[in-house]
């Protein structure tokens, strides 16, 4: 008889991880307001969101690495790191302190590719097999909710309120960091342990890189990842023309968000039950086309809602769906593996956003070019198709 899963763990990672993510984005709807307030320019609060992405890249291999190691240790560091870091930033409460915000900002992104790399090697080692799928897309849905709570802060509090917002900020990640110690400490990890764990290694990234459904799930979350991040860092400026004001547009983004968090709940565990993860992969990346097809030929508030909702609802459930393929392909590499998807997503955020900005004085350009990097996904479903499984049929776990 199976051991019962342990949830406790898949609850603290997904406030932590929400905290971490929260963290991330708070300052990015209220970046002129933010630039007041410190007396520094526009382009130096964008830091404070630029970094993260700069981190992960450069960091998620050795955090990989490190979480496949010691999943207990490094997931603890990594919360207690980004709980530091918001702790730090309040150094910055008073005009004038820029610089211990960045500096905060540094330890969180510091911590962030800790915590994502985790969401599979946790949900591995504390659930059942078939409770897999539906932990992934708990954990994965607490990390988009940190987007959500990023965006309703800065509407409520704005930058007006700066201390307010990193106080909430800290108390969040510390509380988050409290409940995920707690339950890595006092619950039994019921399901493999650190000494059966794969290393990570050039060898074993070379391994899954030449396995074709890994290959073509980072051709998915690639786009797919570059074009989320493009839209939450452009949608302002973009629909701006279109008479959408700054307030409407962070609302919708919100809305966005939220309706990926509730179907990054929902969806996945459905879609890796009846074995359906290309057709989802397919069905997010025709309706993400649409999408942004829409936002590009209806130029108004009702277009932006409908194009950026349709993003949000099809699109951000892709990421659990590969997440939960990953852990079932890599076995007790889970963790590496989630390190290479996350990495393809964080880098694809940052060639995306850019390419995209440059076009930025040309929304409907600029929103069809979005629209064609998504298609650049379809050698990727010619990869997957007939490759990718149910966990029934699922190849042999290494």
């Amino acid at each position: 008889m199976q051991p019962q899963s342990r949830w406790a763990p898949i609850a603290g990672f997904a406030l932590a991880s929400s905290a971490n993510q929260m963290a991330w984005l708070v300052f990015a709807p209220v970046t002129t307001g933010a630039a007041a307030h410190y007396g520094v320019s526009a382009t130096q609060v964008g830091l404070l969101s630029e970094v993260f992405p700069a981190m992960y890249v450069l960091l998620a291999l050795p955090a990989a690495r490190a979480v496949g190691r010691s999943l207990r240790f490094w997931l603890s560091a990594g919360a207690l790191l980004s709980a530091l870091g918001t702790l730090v930033r309040l150094g910055g409460l008073e005009r004038g302190g820029f610089w211990w915000v960045l500096t905060g900002q540094v330890l969180v992104a510091g911590a962030q590719p800790l915590l994502l790399n985790s969401v599979t090697a946790l949900a591995r080692r504390y659930l059942r097999p078939q409770d897999r799928p539906v932990g992934i897309a708990v954990g994965s849905a607490g990390t988009f909710l940190g987007f959500v709570l990023a965006f309703v802060a800065a509407a409520i509090f704005g930058a007006t309120r700066a201390g307010l917002l990193l106080a909430l900020g800290a108390a969040y990640a510390v509380a988050g960091a409290v409940l995920v110690v707690r339950a890595l400490v006092l619950t039994p990890c019921p399901y493999g342990s650190d000494a059966n764990a794969r290393p990570t290694g050039l060898a074993e990234l070379r391994e899954l890189w030449g396995d074709q459904v890994m290959r073509g799930l980072v051709g998915f979350v690639f786009v797919g990842f570059g074009v989320f991040v493009s839209l939450t860092t452009w949608a302002q400026p973009l629909l701006q023309p279109a008479g959408v004001d700054a307030r409407q547009s962070d609302t919708l983004l919100a809305i966005m968000v939220l309706g990926g968090v509730a179907s990054s709940a929902v969806l996945p565990p459905i879609v890796a039950r009846r074995g359906w993860q290309l057709p989802a992969l397919v069905v997010a990346g025709v309706g993400t086309i649409t999408a942004c097809s829409v936002l590009a030929g209806v130029p108004n508030l009702l277009g932006a809602a409908l194009g950026l909702c349709l993003v949000g609802v099809l699109l951000l459930p892709g990421l659990p769906v590969m997440l939960e393929v990953a852990e079932r392909r890599c076995g007790e590499g889970a963790a590496a593996g989630a390190g290479l998807l996350w990495l393809a997503g964080q880098a694809g955020g940052i060639v995306v956003a850019v390419v995209a900005g440059l076009v930025e004085g040309t929304p409907a350009v600029a929103f069809a070019l979005l629209a064609g990097v998504i298609a650049l996904a379809a050698p990727s479903a010619r990869r997957l198709k007939g490759q990718l499984s149910s966990p029934a049929n699922a190849p042999p776990e290494r």
